[in-house]
């Protein structure tokens, strides 16, 4: 597939055109939102099997050639090209498709939001291979709060996805490092939180274990791992996968109750892979940013693949992005969470055109509200997710996975397509 950015002057039926492809599969695949009203800026995905390359001033089959990685004596063949010599500017050639590399791809789901639906679940889930399931928070008597995840992990074996039990240190609706060091200092009761969990994913039918426990602070780092290898003595005998969330973290000795609890080498040893949560620097009380910036990412991943097997790294990457009401005041009126659906929506509401940051690979956009205050709005789209495939290609990774579905964004499912196999972890049904 190729991605194309909307030029002043375009419309989808000249693109549809340009590209050769039925206008009416160019907005379905895409799901266009404002198809009478485009963006300058806004990105389509162009539904084709490889793509296409006009030919611009000064290029030749050799630049062209090297720039998608393949032979002069391939884009002759392929658009049946005999006289090399005579390539004029502006001619269409067509790529080929590359191959595709096979991954695995995650994704949490959190049934208490409105729009988390198992049908959501079944619209994306043969791009997946694991549903995270949030969560279960485990209380201080070794209970687990109950989820009404079934529907869920239902909807998640009709697409082969491996369902993943999530568990938490969730209390009073935030992480809290108290709950967590009440756990990790009493043998008894880590006994007894994982005699639930693992009595809820015998009944229900989770396959793995995903612990996303956060604020531990430096004194529960070690004690954690404890933890950690103490889970993976029961839940690796039964056959289930293990796994972390991590918060992203550039150093051993980063500081910060968030990052000195998560101990990145010891945890490549004892899980299966790890869920780094690779966003939140654009964050809803934060100045406005990039959510996901490629540049920070790189650095995060590059840490940890010095550390952790790369074939137990997956990346995160965020299914939403935020809307500012400016001037930003700390601790003043946080930040909308909107979906990159909603994004396009809102610039075309507003007339204003999408622009790209090439450092945090990230469009943004502003806009004046009908109270006459100026918003400034982050989010992702084709091209930034594009940056973060071919970040994982490059790292060589195991997967990545995303925070959180429920969040409308069509062409990034359509990319994962472009890009990757997804590897399946759970057998067919048998007929």
């Amino acid at each position: 597939m190729q991605i194309h950015v909307i030029r002043p002057g375009e419309s989808l039926w000249g693109i549809s055109q340009a590209y050769s492809i039925p206008l009416n599969q160019l907005v379905t695949a895409n799901e266009v939102p404002n198809p009478n009203n485009l963006v300058v800026g806004q990105t389509l995905v162009i539904p084709i099997w490889g793509s296409y390359h006009w030919v611009a001033p000064g290029e030749s089959l050799y630049t062209i050639s090297r720039r998608y990685n393949t032979t002069v004596q391939e884009i002759l063949r392929i658009n049946n090209i005999s006289n090399p010599s005579q390539i004029p500017v502006g001619l269409r050639l067509y790529i080929p498709q590359k191959a595709r590399p096979t991954k695995d791809v995650g994704a949490y789901i959190d049934p208490r939001m409105g729009v988390a639906t198992p049908q959501v679940v079944d619209n994306v889930g043969d791009h997946l291979t694991f549903l995270n399931i949030f969560s279960y928070a485990f209380n201080r008597d070794g209970s687990l709060t109950p989820v009404n995840d079934q529907p869920f992990i239902n909807a998640a074996y009709r697409h082969r996805v491996a369902p993943l039990m999530v568990l938490t240190n969730f209390e009073n609706g935030m992480f809290s490092q108290e709950l967590a060091t009440t756990l990790l200092t009493n043998d008894a009761l880590q006994d007894q939180v994982l005699d639930a969990a693992i009595q809820v994913m015998e009944q229900k039918g989770y396959l793995g274990l995903d612990f996303d426990f956060e604020y531990l602070g430096a004194e529960n780092r070690e004690r954690y791992n404890q933890f950690l290898r103490k889970a993976r003595a029961r839940l690796k005998p039964r056959g289930y996968f293990l796994s972390t969330a991590l918060a992203p973290k550039i150093s051993s000795e980063q500081t910060g109750v968030l990052y000195e609890g998560h101990d990145y080498a010891a945890h490549g040893q004892i899980v299966d892979f790890i869920f780094f949560m690779t966003y939140e620097w654009g964050w809803s009380g934060g100045p406005p940013m990039a959510v996901s910036p490629i540049n920070q990412v790189r650095r995060v991943l590059e840490y940890a693949v010095s550390v952790v097997p790369r074939n137990k790294v997956m990346m995160g990457i965020p299914l939403y992005g935020y809307d500012w009401t400016l001037p930003y005041v700390q601790g003043g009126q946080r930040a909308r969470s909107i979906s990159p659906q909603q994004a396009i929506e809102l610039a075309a509401r507003y007339g204003v055109a999408i622009s790209y940051d090439p450092v945090s690979q990230a469009p943004f956009f502003r806009y004046v509200d009908e109270q006459g205050r100026t918003h400034e709005v982050w989010f992702e789209d084709a091209r930034s997710i594009q940056a973060k495939f071919n970040l994982v290609k490059e790292l060589g990774i195991r997967g990545f996975f995303y925070w959180v579905l429920g969040h409308e964004f069509p062409q990034n499912w359509l990319l994962i397509e472009d890009n990757f196999v997804v590897r399946k972890r759970v057998a067919p049904a048998q007929t």
